[in-house]
């Protein structure tokens, strides 16, 4: 690893070269694509991000849980560099490639359950939840989408439907798609119920309001992800998961951010060994080019015509080479067992300063996916201001951390699952530190 995994600090955070090309880019990048932090990346691996200023930033966000592997990883250069020296495009549509194929045989094996699959490549999350509910729909013969409290599926017209959150993310953009339905999510932090309990009402709901004969399918992420990584009660998931199947509605899986280890399993959904009818990945699939899949039963899979799923670039033959090449390092370097490691490393440090204040109502997550909840002092509203603060504060020393949460007050850590322990033990200090900082 050629870059050094060291946080260095040559200027204040952002330096004059990255303010320079910020005024470059006000100029000529529309308004609505905003960014966390302005400094400009111009190298980066492992744990570490070094920018046009020469400073070396620790990386706890991972592109929103992308470069599981590390930026830059061999594993995923190498076959790329070789994949373009090749072939960089045909469209799998007009003339297909071993490599696309090789890419669904991995999913067939690594997705949860043993029975036959199919899958599909797109180049985003969006697009592959998008397909899903296509699939969902013309196999079921149903119109009608199930999503949960805090979801988060993307941007584009249905899946902003399927979104929770208004701002930024679809407020002003409608009419949105019809026939989508919410319904609560377990959040134990905040509701105090069982998984059982909180699957009751939620069914309760859709029974209800809806009629299980209407309904094609039930999203949600396991974890969820933009919603504040809201980790259900235990049993949530399964009951949901059988009634599903009792009804004959589709579970599907939204494992776009838990996915590929990310949460101490290849899967979220191995956490309580439930089988989604479709798992929809993208994120950290490929170690940072773009694509996504939806990964189902086969007779679902294979219930849609010919041409009806598909796009120009969706499993281009260089993200796929970059896929099976992070595949194999995820395997080979047993990156659940990294992420679980992380978890042990992060879990009781937070647990801690959570101790000193009542500043935070919970640090939740899984594996290497953790948030810390922020709140007024007193009781549990939301404290996006605090939340704000923190992070900029590790912004400018040099820790990169993101935050989410339909209030905006969690701040979410998502770091390679390749970082070494004394870049994470810094990163940690640095973020302890800002927290009692803000709220001492």
């Amino acid at each position: 690893m050629s870059l050094p995994q060291v946080r260095e600090l040559r200027t204040e955070i952002p330096g004059p070269l990255s303010r320079e090309l910020q005024q470059r880019r006000t100029a000529a990048v529309a308004a609505g694509v905003s960014s966390v932090l302005p400094v400009f990346v111009t190298e980066a691996a492992g744990g570490v991000l070094r920018d046009v200023d020469g400073n070396s930033l620790i990386d706890l966000g991972s592109g929103i849980a992308v470069t599981n592997v590390g930026n830059a990883a061999p594993e995923v250069v190498e076959p790329v560099r070789r994949q373009a020296g090749e072939f960089t495009h045909t469209c799998f549509m007009v003339t297909p490639y071993e490599n696309y194929l090789q890419v669904c045989e991995e999913l067939a094996q690594l997705t949860p359950g043993d029975h036959d699959k199919r899958s599909a490549l797109f180049n985003s999350g969006a697009e592959a939840v998008e397909n899903a509910v296509k699939i969902a729909r013309r196999a079921t013969g149903r119109q009608a989408v199930v999503v949960f409290d805090h979801a988060y599926h993307g941007r584009t017209n249905l899946t902003m439907a399927l979104t929770a959150k208004s701002k930024p993310y679809k407020h002003g953009f409608g009419p949105f798609a019809p026939e989508v339905y919410r319904v609560p999510m377990s959040y134990p932090a905040r509701d105090q119920r069982s998984g059982a309990e909180s699957a009751r009402e939620a069914v309760d709901r859709i029974e209800k309001q809806l009629g299980a004969d209407t309904v094609a399918a039930v999203m949600i992420e396991p974890l969820q992800g933009e919603g504040g990584f809201i980790e259900p009660a235990p049993g949530f998931l399964p009951a949901i998961s059988k009634w599903c199947t009792d009804n004959g509605v589709l579970f599907v899986a939204d494992e776009i951010q838990t996915g590929f280890c990310r949460t101490g399993a290849w899967f979220a959904c191995d956490h309580e060994n439930v089988v989604p009818d479709l798992i929809t990945t993208a994120k950290g699939i490929a170690g940072g080019l773009p694509l996504a899949a939806v990964t189902g039963r086969a007779e679902l899979m294979d219930a849609l015509p010919p041409g009806s799923l598909g796009g120009t670039y969706g499993g281009n033959p260089l993200a796929c080479a970059a896929a099976l090449g992070s595949i194999r390092a995820m395997r080979e370097q047993d990156l659940a067992a990294a992420a679980r490691g992380i978890q042990d490393a992060v879990m009781p440090r937070l647990r801690s300063v959570a101790e000193y204040t009542d500043r935070i109502l919970d640090v939740r997550g899984r594996g290497a996916m953790i948030g810390v909840e922020f709140v007024k002092a007193g009781g549990d509203e939301p404290d996006p201001e605090l939340t704000s603060r923190i992070a900029k504060t590790c912004h400018e020393k040099g820790v990169v951390v993101l935050t989410c949460g339909t209030y905006g007050n969690v701040i979410r850590l998502l770091p390679p699952l390749v970082i070494g322990h004394d870049l994470l033990d810094e990163g940690l200090r640095v973020l302890e530190e800002a927290i009692v900082e803000h709220t001492r």
